[in-house]
């Protein structure tokens, strides 16, 4: 099924700090034949802790390379969040955000070899007490949040390359329903070559980054635009 672009196709050079501006940022290309089994922690509290992360197993774990740049991204708001990572995998992008100053982290993931090693990370790092682990994957977690009324400051999602519904499913969750409070931020990893379905007035894009293969497309969430939008309908 094709799904319709989101986002306009321009760049916008120089403006990168500016929030409202579409930003689309291409760094070089770089090989993606790394070692999964050597990933670290990258900076903080925890640095240069080995991560386990199984061998053979189609997780396609986010590269130390491309978590760097994203960190270095959300840097500003990330000591003290709470955080949300959506697919987890092994873990990575939530354990780094323990590490650099999140009060705490959440990992929703359902398959088993990956949680197996996510829990494992976690013990290794002693940092159980940070963390909260949903094993019935990301769409229950939600659902969850959003009956115990808990809000996300930061949110990183990265399903599967080729799941186009899953992107499509969470993002329009994420609009519809209030587990965002105004200002939080919703990352989204993807090939570069998808182009992320619309999720909504409340979630605007305003900033794209391409490294080899993948993509960042970050949201802001503004609660305002949607109570604007449900004015307008009354």
């Amino acid at each position: 099924m094709e799904l319709p672009c989101a986002f306009p196709a321009r760049t916008v050079e120089g403006h990168e700090k500016h929030p409202g501006l579409w930003v689309n940022i291409c760094l070089e290309e770089i090989e993606s034949n790394a070692d999964t089994e050597s990933m670290r922690v990258i900076a903080g509290k925890y640095r240069s802790q080995p991560l386990d992360s199984p061998k053979g197993w189609d997780t396609r774990p986010t590269s130390d390379r491309l978590r760097e740049t994203l960190f270095n991204v959300i840097a500003p708001h990330i000591q003290d969040a709470i955080f949300a990572d959506l697919f987890a995998g092994t873990g990575a992008v939530g354990i780094e955000a323990i590490s650099r100053g999140a009060r705490h982290a959440y990992f929703a993931e359902n398959a088993k070899v990956p949680l197996e090693t996510l829990r494992r990370n976690l013990d290794r790092l002693q940092i159980r007490e940070q963390a909260t682990v949903d094993p019935a994957g990301t769409m229950p977690f939600l659902r969850r949040l959003l009956r115990q009324k808990i809000l996300l400051d930061l949110i990183f999602l990265d399903p599967p390359y080729k799941d186009q519904l899953a992107y499509e499913t969470v993002l329009r969750f994420l609009a519809e329903h209030p587990v965002l409070p105004a200002g939080a931020l919703v990352i989204v990893e993807h090939s570069r070559r998808f182009c992320l379905p619309e999720a909504g007035s409340k979630l605007q894009p305003y900033r794209l980054i391409e490294q080899g293969e993948a993509a960042l497309t970050f949201f802001l969430c503004n609660t305002n635009a949607e109570s604007r939008r449900s004015c307008d309908g009354d």
